[in-house]
């Protein structure tokens, strides 16, 4: 469903809360998204801005589920299957994106907000990047942009991803178009870590018609339906970035990072902004959720995965729970090793049978008190590749990364009965008859 008509369905279902009153983009906007946890939210008046910002359209699974159509249940395969069967979209002549030009560059036109006081600047975090690398063609991702000037940020591109990598191929500098206000399944797309020769828009069009339009200043394609498209040129300046709030809910540092100059501005008419509240649901969710199918289907290559949960607990990124249907004695502890594939920067992985219920937490953890023993079950794996967003891993200057990863098998021993694994059940009963 595209940003609009899924807009329109919040509003007219009566989810959509409106804010009448003038509210700014410094600190005001993001706390009033936070005190109403990120429900669905429009702001009709914006004091910097003559723009309206809307929030929280991806702030649980049953909003993202409901978005692409599809009931919560079938979320993580249909991601699955728009990872593994890509369609390539078809590129038009027009797009409502571009009913509007301007050359006239003024990025302070725009709601860009402060999200808390120790933000380096005035940051997009919901902005979707696309760019062409040399050899690979199309990638798009999200960066964090700062703010700089009226035609100028500082972008957060992470070393050695597919931007990044793209760069060096073209001498440091690179055309890249900056999307925002987009379609769940543009966003999506964006966040998966799909392998480096596939496009992300690929998989956004199996999810749901994606179409593409040309940018009018660069070899670019981005989604027909954004409301705001922003042409420019990553440079080989480079300036402070931060610092930021980040996915752990902790403050990012500041890093020397490539600045954006933006050279043209197109949107629809009478355009919305879409933002996203950094370090909360939303932003955990388009970070983790799309590692659950990566995840689903490198568990699938050696055992039958029932389903995959990156949990909040874990910063929805460095924790995930694997259900599996366990046939073979070492079933356990190879999903384990498969979900480390799946998903790279996982610390740590809890492998459980199909009878217990992974989005509750005491379900899992009751699975490890009963039937997980740490000098038999465990695997550790010291000096590993980790995520910089882990402030305890080794996060050595100039280096990447590095970590303790463990695997929990809180399965059932294989060739167990079920006596004294299984939870008794007391008999049901009809209440109706007994009140």
């Amino acid at each position: 469903m595209v940003f609009r008509s899924f807009l329109e369905q919040l509003d007219k279902n009566g989810e959509l809360t409106r804010i009448e009153r003038d509210v700014s983009t410094e600190y005001e906007m993001a706390g009033i998204i936070d005190a109403l946890g990120e429900k669905p939210i429009f702001f009709e008046r914006v004091k910097e801005s003559r723009i309206p910002v809307v929030g929280g359209l991806v702030s649980s699974k049953q909003l993202i589920a409901r978005a692409l159509n599809v009931k919560q249940e079938q979320l993580l395969y249909k991601l699955s299957n728009a990872i593994e069967n890509p369609v390539p979209p078809d590129v038009v002549k027009k797009g409502e994106c571009q009913e509007v030009i301007r050359r006239d560059v003024d990025l302070t036109a725009l709601p860009i907000m402060k999200y808390t006081r120790k933000d380096g600047g005035k940051y997009i975090a919901s902005a979707i990047c696309v760019i062409r690398d040399p050899e690979l063609g199309r990638n798009t991702c999200f960066h964090r942009l700062m703010l700089l000037s009226k035609s100028r940020f500082v972008a957060r591109i992470v070393e050695g991803r597919g931007t990044d990598t793209a760069l060096r191929k073209s001498g440091g500098e690179l055309d890249i178009a900056i999307c925002i206000g987009n379609s769940t399944a543009v966003l999506l797309a964006a966040s998966t870590s799909l392998p480096k020769d596939a496009d992300e828009m690929e998989m956004a069009n199996a999810l749901e018609k994606t179409e593409l339009v040309k940018c009018r200043t660069i070899d670019v394609e981005v989604p027909r339906d954004s409301e705001i498209v922003l042409e420019g040129r990553i440079t080989k300046e480079r300036t402070s970035e931060g610092p930021f709030l980040d996915l752990t809910g902790i403050i990012d540092k500041v890093r020397q990072q490539p600045v954006i100059e933006i050279n043209c501005v197109t949107h629809r008419e009478n355009p919305i902004y879409q933002t996203i509240l950094a370090g909360r649901n939303e932003h955990k969710l388009l970070m983790g959720m799309p590692r659950e199918p990566t995840i689903l289907n490198e568990v699938n290559k050696i055992c039958e995965c029932k389903d995959v949960y990156i949990t909040p607990g874990g910063c929805s990124w460095l924790h995930a729970v694997v259900q599996i249907k366990k046939r073979k004695p070492d079933d356990g502890y190879k999903a384990i090793e498969a979900a480390f594939k799946g998903h790279s920067s996982l610390k740590h992985c809890i492998v459980v049978d199909d009878d217990i219920n992974i989005y509750d937490p005491n379900d899992v953890e009751w699975a490890i008190a009963t039937r997980f023993q740490a000098d038999k079950d465990a695997t550790i794996k010291p000096k590993q590749r980790g995520s910089s967003l882990d402030p305890s891993g080794n996060l050595t200057q100039g280096r990447k990364a590095t970590t303790c990863k463990m695997g929990f098998d809180a399965t059932i021993p294989f060739k167990e009965t079920g006596k004294g694994f299984k939870k008794e059940e007391y008999q049901r009963v009809n209440l109706n008859q007994f009140l």
